[in-house]
């Protein structure tokens, strides 16, 4: 049996700061989202198109993130129900946080897994955002995107992921993706 599955990221319009804090991520709402799936590759969601994607997002048996459950969900969360959503979600940073027993960065897990790296971060695009520049956050979140897809294709291929730890040594960790 063959499992659909999309991967998603969300950027957002505000800081958790200009919310009132780490508790109101439903409030930073989404400046652009990327999905990718096999049949319709790349799509870039703006903020007006976010009940779109949800309903978007409905039909698949697997939704892919990186922080999704603690972020990226709660931001969609201002447009409509998740809970469906929630259910078949596969968050890789949760995954990888119970094998190691701590957090890590996407960009450790690519530079390691991939050598590449994330094009920007969170903060740049929250600056682009102000100064309008929708594009290069579109560029970026769909960087993401790609890079979550190659490294479960990785884990999966494989049955283990590098990531570089705090120390920046070198590591690596097994996976049943």
């Amino acid at each position: 049996m063959t499992t659909s599955e999309v991967y998603y990221d969300v950027e957002t319009q505000f800081s958790a700061e200009e919310v009132g804090g780490w508790n109101n991520i439903h409030l930073m709402r989404v400046s652009v989202a990327v999905t990718w799936c096999e049949k319709e590759g790349f799509v870039a969601w703006l903020e007006d198109s976010i009940p779109a994607m949800l309903n978007f997002l409905q039909p698949f048996d697997k939704i892919v993130s990186f922080n999704g459950d603690r972020f990226d969900a709660r931001v969609l969360s201002y447009y409509g129900n998740v809970l469906p959503l929630q259910l078949k979600s596969f968050d890789v940073l949760v995954d990888l946080t119970k094998r190691l027993g701590h957090r890590i960065r996407l960009d450790a897990l690519a530079q390691a897994t991939l050598g590449l790296g994330k094009s920007a971060d969170g903060l740049q695009a929250l600056r682009w955002w102000k100064e309008g520049k929708v594009e290069e956050i579109a560029r970026y979140c769909q960087q993401d995107v790609k890079v979550l897809r190659d490294v479960v294709a990785f884990g999966r291929a494989n049955g283990f992921v590098r990531y570089v730890d705090n120390k920046g040594a070198p590591k690596q960790v097994a996976v049943q993706w």
